[in-house]
């Protein structure tokens, strides 16, 4: 649950910049995040992270914090 907190914070901070930048004046490209996050805050399910994961990266601790 809390990790979908933090996909809707981050995403009404970056929609609430783009409000008050005006949206005439934003880029397209500012609403493919806030997308993602507000579908990865109500599925649960953060596609962004299964692309990373295919790609061969893995979850856990970086290496310098591994012991």
């Amino acid at each position: 649950m809390a990790q979908r907190m933090v996909y809707f914070t981050v995403a009404s901070m970056v929609l609430l910049g783009i409000i008050l930048t005006g949206y005439n004046k934003v880029s397209w490209v500012l609403y493919i995040p806030v997308a993602s996050m507000l579908f990865a805050g109500i599925t649960g399910k953060c596609h962004g992270l299964a692309v990373w994961r295919k790609l061969g990266f893995k979850d856990g601790p970086s290496s310098c914090c591994s012991k």
